[in-house]
C-alpha cells in the first residue's frame, strides 16, 4: 500500500552546526525571491507604460518563480531546524509533481521571452502584428498546458514502482534521481521516459533561445549606432547569464545517467530551485531603464 510509505529527507547537510546558518541564509534568499517577484508583478500591474508583451511574459515568469520556489524552500527551511524530516508518500509525490510542472513551464516561458526579444529587435516593424495580445495569451496558456501532462507522466514514472528497501532520500526535496534509487523494481524504462521528456523540453527550449540570440547578435552587429549596439549587448548578456545558470544546472542534473550522480547534485539543485528564482527579477527587470523609470514614477506618487 503506497499510501503507508514514509520517506526521510536527509537534507542539504547532516552537520548540526551548519544547519542554523544555512537556515538564515536560505530564508533571506526566499524572502528576497518573494519580494522581488511580487514587486515586479505589482509594478507591471500599476504602470501603464509596462503593459507590453515583454512585461506580460515577465509577470508570468515572476508568478512561476514564486510558486516554483515555494514548492521547495519552505519544506527545506523547516527540515533545517527539525530533527523529524519525515515526508509522506503523497506529500513527496505532490511536491515532485508541482516541481516538474513549474520547472517545465519556466523553460517554455524563458524560450518565449527569448523569441519575443528576437522579434522586437530583428523585426521591429512587424512586432505588434506578430506578438499581439491574443498571441501572448496563447503562448502563455500553451506553456501551462504542455507542462501539466509532462508533470503527470514524470510523476507516474518516478513513484509508480515498488518501494521495499531504504526510505532515506539523499536530497533536500523529492527529486526523481534520489527517489528512483529507492525503487526495488527495474527502473530503466522509467528513466528513459523521463530522459526523453527532459531532452525534448530542456534541449528544445535551449535551441529556441540559442537561435533567437544568434539572430539578435547578427542584427545588432549590423546596427550603425554604437550606443544602441552596446545597450542591446548589455541586455542580452544579462539574459543569457540567467538562462545559462538555469539550463546549465538542469542539463547537469537530468541529462546524465543516474549512476553518474555525485555530491555536487545538491549544489546544482540549489542553483536552479533557490538561486535562479531570486536572480530573475534583478536580471530581467531591474537592469531595464523602463522598469527603473516606472519605479521612479511610483515613488513620486507615493
Amino acid at each position: 500500500n503506497h499510501t503507508q510509505i514514509k520517506f526521510i529527507l536527509l537534507g542539504i547537510t547532516d552537520r548540526p552546526s551548519a544547519q542554523a546558518p544555512l537556515f538564515v541564509f536560505f530564508l533571506l534568499i526566499y524572502i528576497v525571491t518573494l519580494l522581488g517577484n511580487i514587486g515586479i508583478i505589482t509594478l507591471v500591474w500599476v504602470s501603464p507604460s509596462l503593459h507590453t508583451p515583454m512585461y506580460f511574459f515577465l509577470t508570468h515568469l515572476a508568478f512561476i518563480d514564486i510558486c516554483y520556489s515555494t514548492v521547495i524552500s519552505p519544506r527545506m527551511l523547516a527540515d533545517l531546524l527539525s530533527e523529524d524530516k519525515i515526508i509522506s508518500f503523497s506529500e513527496c509525490m505532490m511536491q515532485f509533481l508541482m516541481f516538474v510542472f513549474f520547472a517545465v513551464t519556466e523553460c517554455h516561458l524563458v524560450a518565449i521571452m527569448a523569441y519575443d526579444r528576437h522579434v522586437a529587435i530583428c523585426q521591429p516593424l512587424l512586432y505588434v502584428t506578430i506578438i499581439s495580445s491574443h498571441v501572448c495569451w496563447q503562448l502563455v496558456a500553451s506553456s501551462y498546458l504542455f507542462a501539466f501532462p509532462i508533470a503527470i507522466v514524470c510523476t507516474w514514472c518516478t513513484f509508480g514502482g515498488s518501494f521495499c528497501g531504504s526510505n532515506h532520500i539523499d536530497h533536500f526535496f523529492c527529486d526523481y534521481v534520489p527517489v528512483l534509487k529507492l525503487v526495488c523494481s527495474d527502473t530503466h524504462s522509467r528513466e528513459m521516459v523521463i530522459f526523453a521528456f527532459v531532452t525534448i523540453n530542456v534541449v528544445g527550449a535551449s535551441v529556441i533561445i540559442l537561435l533567437s540570440y544568434i539572430s539578435i547578435l547578427c542584427t545588432v552587429l549590423r546596427m550603425c549606432s554604437t550606443q544602441s549596439r552596446a545597450r542591446v549587448f548589455h541586455t542580452c548578456a544579462s539574459h543569457l547569464m540567467a538562462v545559462s545558470l538555469f539550463f546549465g544546472t538542469a542539463f547537469f542534473m537530468y541529462l546524465q545517467p543516474p549512476s553518474s550522480h555525485r555530491s555536487l547534485d545538491k549544489v546544482a539543485s540549489i542553483i536552479y530551485t533557490v538561486v535562479t528564482p531570486m536572480l530573475n527579477p534583478f536580471i530581467y527587470s531591474l537592469r531595464n531603464k523602463e522598469v527603473k523609470g516606472a519605479l521612479v514614477k511610483c515613488g513620486r506618487r507615493l
